[in-house]
Order: structure tokens, then C-alpha cells, then sequence
């Protein structure tokens, strides 16, 4: 059972720390993509975690975007899978598409001087592509959202009788999607002997459950909120009055300031897509992304928006876990989130891994009690924006 505070806190019962990757006892050719891909020294989660869970320990991290959770379990699992063994022997679930395809290139990164295949099985893509990848015998790592893993194994496509290595990353995030009838499935088909790593931003009852049901003897590690993405990341508000005086607002606001590339966070998909068409008159480069897109759409959109040649993202929350936008410096929440956890997850973009960030929240004065309850809930204060913002940035 994970000991968990008043807070929904867990409490860490692990504090080894391992400071260079050198020191982790990887192999040569993962610690390569490792230096390739651009780390150079590991995040407190990857000091902390990366270690035991090579060992073949159950991982229970408390953990947000922005700490280097999705490479701390993409190292673990590339440490301890045989290019030369048999079989599927990891998967990885994630709640969205986005998430289990960012999450597929880290692992592609990471292992690309390790001759394995890594694929994303997720909705929205043809089944044939998967039957097709499933069946490679190279294959070793499938990232893939619970519908669609479930689908596979169900239809026969997908054996999970190798598996050695069972990762739910934003676990909380999956359960509250309605996916747990999904993921107790997958659990059924697993050897029992399955080493279990489950990340998690918060920790309700049905986290707490899944981790009773199926981990043993789990390390628990807590990355704290406020050493995580807030730090580093400056935080304003603007006092727009009311609703209707955001849109002026953001166009006041992008007078005064020079910002290479922002993401601004709605509410609604119908307000994503009017702050797109009203911006796009003004003569701004925006694209957007909501959930009601086509995959090949959404895809294209965050393509263009990595390479630079749309400066403006406008999105809803369906971005807001863990997609990496590496050179966002700016976050508009342009409305507040509905929920104040994922407050952590739309700035959490901004700084990422000591990157200097900035959040501008747009409140209106029905919004005050909701600033004051996110700046309680992360120990955290969001001051108003000052006249002198563009020095700031």
C-alpha cells in the first residue's frame, strides 16, 4: 500500500540518489542515446529511479511533465530488454494519442543505437499497420493508448505472454478518462511475474487501487510539486474584467511584448477555433489543435508548430499532458483550467528542466477564488502582471 498524506501526497520510501549516468551501470549503446539525445545529467526523478527500477523493482514516482519522468521509465525499460530475446517484452500506456507518441520518439531516440523496434499502437491509425508491426520479430517496445493495446491482444494480434515490463505513465489522468476497466484487462493478460511502473501526477483511490491489486513491494518516489515545473517559471495575471475583454487583451499584450513562441490554453474547442480565426485576421502565423481533429491533422499541426513556422498554439487541455514544445518560453492560460491540476500541466510546458518559462493568466472577477485556490494548492503566487512585462520575457 502506497502511505499517502492528508494531501494525496505519497511519501517517498526510496532517497538513493545516482548523479551521473555514467554511474547507472547502463549499457554502452543506450548510454549513447542517452548523450545523443541531449541529456547530460539526470533530473532528481531519473537520479532516484532509474536505478532500482533496473534492479526489476515495482516503481510507484509521483511525478508531473517537466521532471523527465517519460525518459526515467523509456531508460529503465531500454536497460532491461534483450535485443536478442524473444517477443514483446515491454508496454507502455499512456492516456492520449499524443502522449503515447511523444512517449514512442523518446523511446526511438533513446534506443537508436540498440537495433529494437519500438511501435505506437494507438486509435486513429489503420489496423492493418498494427497487425503488420505486431507481428515483426524485431519488435520489443509497444507504446499505445488501452482501447487500442486492448483491441490487438483481444483480436490476437498482440501476445503479451513476453512482457516483462508494464509502464502507466499519468495514470490518474487514464482512470479518470474511464479507461480502467481497460487496464485491469491488459493486467490479466501479463505474466504475473511483470515488473509494474506507474507514474502519476496525483494519487486518488483508484490509483491507490490499481497499485494495491498489482505492484509488490513497490519503491515510491515523490517528485513535490513545487520543485517541479513552477520553479523557474514566472507567473502573472492580467484582470481583464470580463470574458469578453480577453480577446483585446491578448492583442494589447502581443503589442507590447517579442515572444518566439507561445501556446495559449481555452477551455472549449469553440473558442479555439474563434481566437484562431480572430488572430489569423490580425495577422498572426497560428495553428490549432483540439481533440475533435483527425490524427494525420493533429500531427501535421504539431509538426509545424515544432519547426517554428506557426508561432501561436492554440489548444485546449488535450495538450496539456506532457506534450513537448521544447522552445515555448510564453503560456496564456486564456482561460483558467477547469481543474486546478492541470494548471501544473499547461505551465509545466513553459519551463522544462530549469528553461526559464512565463504563465500570463487571463481572470476575470468571477476567476479571482479559482487563482486563489491554484496558488494555495501549489504554495505558489502568481503576481499581477507588471507594465514592464516585455523585460521580463
Amino acid at each position: 500500500m502506497a502511505a499517502v498524506d492528508d494531501t494525496g501526497v505519497i511519501e517517498s520510501n526510496y532517497d538513493k540518489i545516482c548523479e551521473t549516468f555514467d554511474d547507472m551501470s547502463l549499457k554502452e549503446e543506450l548510454l549513447r542515446g542517452v548523450y545523443s539525445y541531449g541529456f547530460e545529467k539526470p533530473s532528481a526523478i531519473q537520479q532516484r529511479a532509474i536505478v532500482p527500477a533496473i534492479t526489476g523493482r515495482d516503481l510507484i514516482a509521483q511525478a508531473q511533465s517537466g521532471t523527465g519522468k517519460t525518459a526515467t521509465f523509456a531508460i529503465s525499460v531500454l536497460q532491461r530488454i534483450e535485443a536478442t530475446g524473444k517477443g514483446i517484452q515491454a508496454l507502455i500506456m499512456a492516456p492520449t494519442r499524443e502522449l503515447a507518441q511523444q512517449i514512442q520518439k523518446v523511446f526511438i531516440a533513446l534506443s537508436q543505437y540498440m537495433n529494437i523496434g519500438v511501435h505506437g499502437c494507438v486509435g486513429g491509425t489503420l489496423l492493418r499497420d498494427d497487425q503488420r508491426a505486431l507481428g515483426s520479430p524485431e519488435l520489443r517496445v509497444v507504446v499505445g493508448t488501452p482501447g487500442r493495446v486492448l483491441d490487438m491482444i483481444n483480436r490476437g494480434y498482440f501476445d503479451p505472454s513476453d512482457i516483462k515490463m508494464f509502464v502507466l505513465d499519468e495514470a490518474d489522468e487514464m482512470l479518470s478518462r474511464g479507461f480502467k476497466d481497460q487496464i485491469y484487462e491488459v493486467f490479466k493478460h501479463m505474466p504475473e511475474s511483470v515488473q509494474v511502473f506507474l507514474l502519476s501526477a496525483t494519487l486518488p483511490a483508484d490509483v491507490l487501487e490499481v497499485t494495491q491489486k498489482f505492484m509488490r513491494d513497490p519503491i515510491k518516489i515523490l517528485v513535490k510539486k513545487e520543485e517541479l515545473t513552477l520553479e523557474g517559471i514566472n507567473q502573472y495575471f492580467i484582470d481583464v474584467g470580463e470574458d469578453k475583454n480577453k480577446f483585446e487583451t491578448l492583442l494589447d499584450l502581443y503589442k507590447a511584448i517579442s515572444v518566439t513562441q507561445a501556446v495559449i490554453f481555452c477551455n472549449t474547442r469553440k473558442r479555439v477555433e474563434q481566437i484562431t480565426e480572430d488572430l489569423g485576421r490580425n495577422q498572426f502565423t497560428v495553428s490549432s489543435i483540439h481533440g475533435d481533429m483527425e490524427q494525420t491533422e493533429r500531427e501535421n499541426i504539431m509538426r509545424a508548430f515544432r519547426s517554428g513556422s506557426s508561432r501561436i498554439l492554440i489548444t485546449t487541455d488535450l495538450l496539456a499532458r506532457g506534450i513537448d514544445v521544447q522552445q515555448v518560453s510564453l503560456v496564456i492560460n486564456y482561460d483558467l483550467p477547469m481543474n486546478r491540476e492541470n494548471y501544473i500541466h499547461r505551465i509545466g510546458r513553459s519551463g522544462r528542466f530549469g528553461r526559464k518559462g512565463t504563465a500570463i493568466n487571463f481572470i476575470t472577477e468571477k476567476d479571482a477564488h479559482d487563482l486563489r485556490d491554484i496558488e494555495t494548492f501549489y504554495q505558489t503566487h502568481i503576481e499581477e502582471m507588471p507594465m514592464d512585462i516585455a523585460d521580463r520575457l
